[in-house]
């Protein structure tokens, strides 16, 4: 990305979330009652975007890629709500991106850290500020540049508790990192005490692809490379569990798993097109 300005990928991830409170049919299959609000001025782009005018025809794969966005937000607060029970204290969302969490949180107790690059977090916090949106008392912004910072000691300066068990959030990351930044990544969230755990969204080689779904791939790379976040990492399944060895309780999801999980029976036509896009969850 341009280390100079906002993610452009996180503001297109954020209106996909927000035509979904918009014009797919309930019941919605994740619920964000901020997802408009936050945008701002941004909100009239909605519209405008292929695939989210209800008066246009819309095309599958815009459908089938806003359904994988908000079944990849609503895995992660599902997990979320089987981790607080079980003792985690701390929630760590690495690329936050315009996500409404904090300002949702049920959990009184659960400290929320949004990690993130500074340029997108001063643009979210003036997009909130403009929509008279206060920041909640647990909520704590981790700005890093992971061209320069340490995420553990950024982390740390922020008031991450390093002997608590903690989530971690990673969605919409993982295909633009190289494979240095990945691992030294899983291996911070490796070293967090028992009980911790991960979830986190990859891309599958485009060679592993249908024809049809190489040309959606490239459409959509092509636009991502154009806003100067290019993707350059990608992972078949036996790779990613590779990746993860010192993690338990693996869970890989393709598009048929969370189509039965979170799509079956719908009225609309709002499910995932295709196998190019995983989410995986892992514990300590």
């Amino acid at each position: 990305m341009d280390y100079a300005r906002p993610s452009r990928t996180a503001l297109r991830v954020a209106m996909r979330r927000a035509a979904h409170q918009l014009y797919d049919a309930p019941p919605l299959v994740f619920e964000d009652p901020m997802a408009v609000a936050i945008l701002g001025p941004h909100a009239a782009e909605i519209e405008r975007t292929p695939g989210r005018d209800p008066a246009n025809k819309p095309r599958p794969f815009s459908i089938g890629l806003r359904a994988f966005l908000v079944a990849r937000s609503r895995y992660a607060e599902d997990l979320l709500a089987q981790a607080v029970p079980r003792g985690v204290t701390q929630y760590v969302l690495l690329g936050a991106g315009l996500d409404t969490f904090a300002h949702r949180n049920p959990y009184p107790s659960l400290r929320v850290f949004e990690v993130d690059h500074p340029a997108t977090q001063l643009w979210k916090r003036g997009l909130l500020s403009n929509s008279h949106l206060a920041a909640p008392p647990n909520l704590t912004y981790a700005p890093v540049d992971f061209e320069r910072q340490s995420l553990a000691e950024q982390l740390r300066l922020a008031g991450f508790d390093a002997s608590a068990p903690t989530f971690f959030a990673w969605l919409g990351v993982v295909p633009y990192l190289t494979r240095e930044a990945f691992r030294a990544t899983v291996a911070f969230i490796a070293s967090q005490p028992p009980g911790s755990g991960l979830v986190f969204d990859y891309a599958q080689p485009r060679e592993t692809l249908s024809a049809r779904e190489q040309l959606a791939f490239d459409s959509l790379a092509a636009r991502v490379h154009l806003a100067g976040e290019a993707f350059q990492l990608f992972f078949t399944s036996a790779q990613v569990a590779a990746e993860l060895p010192n993690f338990c309780d693996l869970e890989d999801l393709g598009s048929a798993e969370i189509n039965e999980r979170y799509f079956a029976n719908r009225r609309d036509d709002l499910r995932i097109i295709g196998s190019a896009g995983r989410i995986v969850s892992a514990w300590l």
